[in-house]
């Protein structure tokens, strides 16, 4: 596992895009580029029913290829998951998506790269590891550090469970504690579980874990 992919710069119909040079090395979190209605097959706005003529212009949608009028596809928003360099034009329904999206990439990405320190527990054993968690620049793997090393490809993750405390009968709020993690190990249909814990001593930041710990809970959804 290399974080230093090489990436190249691309033209498509829909703007630049910064790309791994090896597709294998795309992000799990990545989209491909939609195919676009094609433009004979678009007589009308697909959201407010215009007439397109040779005034009222026809613009696609980057994000979900459809044809829409310049009022109904006038935002240009980032848009990471495609990997372009420049913001691009999107429909108001698919440029909220992916406002959402830019301020996951923007702040919880940015906390699982710069990583957490827990007590980390593997299976069923009751001897846990003082470890640093983080999440490869690349992000494709969940990268574990301590005495031992663990890489744990995110697409085999199959199940994350956040642990929390402090919830009250009146509603009062909960911190997030710690988390189980289920994966599959490559190449077998066995399935491993780890269980992360914010370590209790004062070299280890439990509001920098419980951040680390928020930003995995949305990586899961």
């Amino acid at each position: 596992m290399s974080d230093g992919d090489a990436k190249k710069l691309v033209r498509s119909p829909s703007g630049l895009r910064m790309v791994p040079e090896h597709g294998a090395a795309r992000s799990p979190f990545g989209l491909d580029e939609p195919p676009w209605v094609p433009d004979k097959e678009c007589p009308r706005c697909m959201q407010c029913d215009t007439k397109f003529d040779f005034i009222t212009r026809k613009h696609h949608c980057r994000r979900c290829g459809k044809c829409f009028c310049d009022k109904c596809c006038s935002k240009k928003v980032p848009l990471p998951r495609m990997c372009f360099v420049d913001p691009v034009r999107q429909c108001a329904e698919c440029a909220l998506v992916s406002q959402k999206e830019t301020e996951f990439y923007d702040k919880q990405l940015k906390v699982l790269m710069n990583g957490a320190t827990f007590c980390v527990t593997l299976g069923t054993s009751d001897k846990s590891e003082l470890m640093v968690c983080r999440l490869s620049n690349n992000q494709r793997y969940l990268v574990l550090d301590g005495d031992s090393h663990y890489e744990i490809e995110i697409i085999q993750i199959s199940t994350v469970q956040i642990l929390t405390e402090g919830f009250t009968p009146g509603g009062g709020n909960t911190r997030a504690i710690g988390m189980i993690l289920q994966y599959k190990v490559p190449g077998s249909e066995e399935v491993t579980q780890m269980k992360f814990t914010a370590g209790e001593d004062f070299s280890c930041n439990k509001k920098l874990s419980a951040s680390w710990l928020a930003a995995m809970h949305k990586v899961s959804k």
